[in-house]
């Protein structure tokens, strides 16, 4: 693969893998812009509908529509803002946080068994390039990790290297892997 070519296989190839693993959906009633907005509150915590549509990059009429179809199936739930009393905050309930890791953990065997296939240096270079398209994506200074048990065998959240606020809407994740 010549450095002319790199930017077109490595977006099929993501293409391609993406295609695989919307394949491993196991509830097809939840839409994958839902799916989307629902591993944002996941990752990040609770925060308002505007900053929600932001994270999503669509817009706010939009995000009210996905927040009222995921409202309806018991993913998410809304309370009045702690200082706005013009705004909700939005957070994922239990059946949400069910649904999320019932989604990654279907990705996550198709996946398993797709590396097991792999040898050692194989795994090793894609784990390698996974650290670099992470910094890619989210970019130089900010890389996402997978929780880590603190000791005493509960998991402590992911952290990102960027400083987190005290607001709801905080950009630090606070819990699983994203979908």
């Amino acid at each position: 693969m010549s450095d002319d070519h790199l930017a077109s296989d490595l977006r099929l190839a993501v293409v391609r893998l993406n295609r695989r693993l919307r394949g491993q959906r196991g509830d097809t009633r939840v839409s994958l812009t839902q799916v989307s907005a629902l591993s944002t509150l996941d990752m990040y915590g609770p925060m308002t509908p505007g900053t929600l549509a932001a994270r999503e990059r669509v817009q706010p009429p939009s995000m009210t529509r996905i927040i009222a179809g995921l409202e309806q199936l018991g993913f998410i739930e809304r309370v009045p803002h702690p200082t706005d009393g013009r705004q909700v905050i939005v957070s994922m309930s239990a059946a949400g946080a069910q649904f999320i890791t019932d989604e990654v953990h279907a990705r996550e065997v198709w996946m398993d068994g797709k590396l097991a296939e792999l040898d050692p240096s194989e795994r090793e270079t894609l784990r390698a390039a996974t650290a670099i398209i992470d910094r890619m994506v989210v970019g130089r200074d900010t890389v996402l990790r997978r929780p880590t048990t603190n000791g005493t065998g509960s998991s402590s959240a992911p952290s990102s290297s960027t400083p987190s606020s005290s607001t709801p809407s905080s950009s630090t994740p606070s819990s699983s892997t994203p979908v």
